[in-house]
């Protein structure tokens, strides 16, 4: 599947002020203090926004008060001019919208509907009916407002999450910046444990970098002075220095950040089929509402009451107004968008929200979305005593800032540590040292071949990572270190398969060993290793052979980019993921945890159920009602019911999505 089939639904555009809301409303600057809303003309929050509905309420409530309650004849003298003052705060920016549209030849929107059912109430005497109608179509579009802001709050929040800042030296000191205000040739710093914000050239020595996002590969990469780093490494090591050799819009991330702003231009079939209709069926509306006036006249004759069926054609007007549809669905799918946002799920478009809940294979990379891509000591193995051997290996390791040596330092924990003298660096084998009167060597079997120690010949048979010891010449024993699953992954295995997933299978480029070993482990159904990028394509379109299967790919690196861009749905890991990944992706997984698959399938199902509600309550209420008014039986009342009541529940049933706990 390729993922620019979409890409023209971006350039469908609708009149429909809903529609150009859940478009539109949910982009915001990346820039601070640029927080301001374009919805509506202000910020959600503010007072403003919602003053002209409440004096428009207000004046109405007092209008049926005085024309029902209290029964004021002087009030029958300005009655007429009372009400159309009550209309104008909500009618203006509706006859606004209408004079828009009519200048783009476009003359059937739900604002021309809306205007002319409300004007043609006034013309007949129904001011409070006119009055209320309006009213509340425009209370629906603040519901609207409101809902699509929280989650576009949602996606916010889910980008504040990626580190996007910039320690740039300039005037002999540091400053903190974005990373798009740094230029070529510049200096910045990275600290320890932070992500490389922009490709540059090592200018300090040489650090540990953790490179599973860039190659997949879970080992630290050791890089020296005048090598280059990659944004999206992560500094393990020290604090570093490194001059900028690319401009941040050079980088995926500054694409990263649009694709998130233009998360709903891609349109799931529901909300274009819904689009389509409304395009048909509201000039036919108008027309079978002129007909209701007209064709009576031929039928009637004299008995024709001219007021009787404007009146029923207004009704029949405001009924089949599109409200109902065009706010609800869109917003349907974009409170999904949210809530997944919400949940640190990143869906790039409602299409995808839709084909998620058909998903029924899953195919996964290892390293950074199985596992942690970090070192743990997984077993220690000695011929003596094993305090003893972990005293001797980390009095050693401790001044190492090697990742592994991190690790067998974590490991050891509080034990005591012997003190290490004349400890010196073998390069590419190891480390030797003196402790406590013994030499102590600690590598890797080089080290031992190179001073002819024999060890147990099963190590040479390990897959994994480890370090031999020897201490005066003997060798007594290692640590095996390797990657470590990661807490949710059993658990995301089992959701998945309480979700519809059939088939999960693990491709990787690690050993085979390997792979098999965490397949067993996680009960994955099939299992492939020793893969090249070109290997992984190869495997993922043999599975995709088989046209009944809906096809999604998880993983982190550029290596598996272009498994995602080919597979159904593309799932990446965002928070230590490749930019490169990310962009190709169509769902994103910022938290790095793989259970965050499952509850991706059951936002998408939960969204997909809300919408056909909507579509359902929406067709079964107005054909009521519809047929009701062209017979004279329901008023304006009932008809601004089944529409603004509708699109009302409509909007409520929406909400509901980014409220539930997935």
């Amino acid at each position: 599947m390729s993922h620019q089939h979409d890409k023209e639904d971006s350039c469908c555009s609708s009149t429909k002020h809903a529609t150009q809301t859940s478009e539109h409303s949910h982009s915001h600057s990346h820039e601070e203090g640029d927080e301001h809303d374009h919805d509506h003309g202000g910020d959600p929050t503010a007072f403003k926004t919602y003053l002209p509905a409440l004096v428009t309420f207000v004046m109405l409530l007092i209008g049926i008060a005085f024309d029902n309650i209290f029964k004021v004849e002087a009030f029958a003298l300005v009655r007429p001019y009372w009400y159309v003052v009550a209309y104008l705060p909500v009618g203006i920016p509706v006859l606004q919208e209408v004079w828009e549209t009519f200048k783009a030849k476009d003359f059937f929107t739900e604002f021309s509907l809306m205007s002319i059912a409300t004007i043609g109430a006034f013309c007949i005497g129904e001011y409070p009916e006119g009055v209320t109608v309006m009213l509340f179509y425009t209370i629906g579009e603040l519901f609207q407002m409101v809902a699509v802001n929280r989650a576009k709050r949602n996606i916010k929040a889910l980008l504040d999450v990626r580190a996007d800042v910039a320690h740039v030296l300039r005037n002999g000191k540091y400053e903190t910046v974005k990373p798009d205000a740094v230029e070529i040739g510049e200096t910045i710093q990275i600290k320890a444990g932070e992500k490389i914000p922009l490709d540059g050239e090592l200018i300090s020595d040489k650090s540990s970098f953790n490179t599973a996002a860039l190659t997949g590969e879970s080992k630290p990469k050791t890089i020296s002075k005048g090598e280059l780093v990659l944004a999206g490494m992560l500094n393990i090591d020290q604090v570093i220095e490194i001059k900028v050799t690319k401009a941040f819009a050079d980088s995926a991330l500054s694409r990263i950040l649009e694709m998130v702003q233009n998360a709903t231009t891609r349109k799931a079939k529901t909300e274009l089929f819904i689009r389509k209709f409304a395009k048909i069926y509201t000039p036919i509306v108008f027309f079978l509402a002129l007909a209701l006036v007209t064709i009576p006249i031929l039928v009637l004759g004299n008995d024709y009451h001219f007021q009787t069926w404007v009146y029923r054609s207004l009704v029949f007007l405001v009924i089949s107004c599109p409200c109902a549809l065009v706010i609800s669905i869109p917003l349907g799918y974009f409170g999904g968008i949210g809530a997944a946002s919400a949940d640190g799920i990143l869906f790039k478009g409602s299409n995808f929200l839709d084909l998620i809940t058909k998903l029924n294979t899953v195919v996964m990379d290892k390293t950074g979305t199985l596992t942690k891509g970090v070192f743990k000591v997984q077993k220690v193995e000695s011929n003596i005593d094993e305090k003893d051997f972990l005293n001797f290996l980390t009095a050693v390791e401790a001044k190492s800032t090697h990742p592994i040596a991190k690790a067998i330092v974590e490991y050891a924990g509080d034990r005591e540590i012997h003190l290490a003298d004349d400890i010196e660096e073998i390069a590419g084998m190891g480390l030797r040292g003196k402790v406590s009167g013994k030499e102590v060597l600690a590598g890797n079997v080089k080290l031992l071949e190179k001073f002819n120690i024999t060890s147990d010949s099963e190590i040479k048979d390990i897959e994994e990572s480890i370090v031999v010891v020897a201490i005066d010449g003997q060798y007594v024993g290692y640590v095996l270190i390797a990657d470590e699953i990661k807490e949710d992954s059993a658990e995301a295995i089992n959701q998945l398969r309480a979700n519809g997933v059939e088939q999960i299978v693990m491709l990787s480029g690690d050993k085979t060993s390997i792979v098999k070993k965490v397949a067993g482990i996680l009960k994955i159904d099939a299992y492939y290793g020793d893969l090249l990028p070109e290997d992984k394509v190869a495997k993922l379109e043999e599975i995709k052979k088989d046209k009944g299967k809906v096809v999604a790919f998880v993983g982190d690196g550029i290596n598996d980019t272009p498994v995602l861009a080919i597979s159904d749905i593309g799932i990446a890991m965002g928070a230590m993921g490749s930019d490169a990944a990310i962009e190709t992706a169509d769902v994103v997984i910022q938290t790095d945890q793989p259970s965050k698959i499952a509850t991706a399938i059951k936002i998408g199902k939960a969204t997909k159920k809300v919408v056909i509600q909507n579509i359902v309550l929406a067709f079964a209420v107005k054909a009521l009602v519809l047929i009701l008014g062209a017979g004279g039986i329901a008023t304006m009342w009932e008809a601004v019911f089944a529409d603004v009541g509708v699109a009302f529940l409509a909007i409520l049933n929406a909400v509901r999505i980014q409220k539930m706990k997935f």
